[in-house]
């Protein structure tokens, strides 16, 4: 999907074909789903060529948890445009949960998986830290405006800096831009469920950071148009560098 993807594996003796394995779920995905293969599930389903008793498991997983996201944030997250199924906002996020859970299966404790910014990461990193993670800048892009220190949780930003106006108001009467927002970073239980809260805050302009705020477990950084940055009540807990510990069981 145009997206650039990251696996760093830690753990001592991790075979190389781990992450082979996991390069090969994402050529999978990217196979599967992405809007811009002629190939892909998403166009074939686009384009009327296949029938809903017909789509692959995946596909309905996929959208039996867009549903289920839409329902949740009061319609704010909706993978139909126009009549065009894009589950891209939710793909993403998902894939790479779901690479992560396939290391958590070999028992591997110590990694980072990204792709295109949607981050996971297990254990501690290289040093025996926190895995640090940046925020980029939203008007220089070659620079890291906040940098959070994490474990065992996942990270994701949407954003207009990057694809430009791709999120948008469904419930506004023409599309448009999030009234000013220009980056919403979502940390969470998991990328799964970071990038697609992401994603339906950003829609919400000024208020998702309050949607964010609301949610138990997740915290937000959102940057609006003027380079005003909001944080909700624990997100500076993030950013303070320290060690992690690890019991004798293996225990982050």
């Amino acid at each position: 999907m145009g997206m650039p993807v990251m696996v760093e594996i830690v753990d001592d003796g991790a075979p190389w074909d781990r992450i082979e394995q996991v390069f090969g779920y994402f050529r999978y995905v990217e196979e599967k789903i992405s809007p811009f293969l002629d190939t892909s599930e998403t166009t074939r389903i686009n384009k009327g060529l296949l029938r809903p008793e017909t789509y692959s498991e995946d596909m309905q997983t996929v959208m039996r948890l867009a549903e289920k996201t839409r329902l949740e944030t009061d319609g704010y997250f909706d993978v139909y445009r126009d009549g065009v199924f894009n589950p891209v906002g939710l793909v993403k996020g998902w894939a790479v949960h779901n690479a992560a859970e396939m290391l958590r299966g070999q028992s591997l404790l110590d990694f980072f998986i990204e792709a295109g910014g949607d981050v996971e990461v297990a254990g501690r990193n290289q040093t025996g830290d926190y895995w640090a993670v940046g925020i980029r800048h939203p008007f220089q892009p070659r620079e890291i405006v906040k940098v959070v220190y994490l474990s065992d949780i996942g990270i994701a930003t949407s954003g207009t800096y990057a694809r430009g106006d791709h999120i948008y108001d469904p419930h506004a009467p023409t599309a448009h831009d999030a009234s000013g927002i220009v980056s919403l970073s979502v940390i969470g239980p998991n990328v799964y469920d970071a990038d697609r809260y992401a994603t339906a805050a950003f829609a919400m302009g000024r208020s998702g950071i309050e949607f964010i705020e609301e949610l138990t477990g997740f915290e937000g950084y959102m940057i609006d148009g003027q380079g005003m940055a909001t944080l909700t009540s624990g997100f500076a807990d993030h950013t303070i560098p320290r060690p992690l510990g690890r019991t004798a069981e293996g225990a982050g």
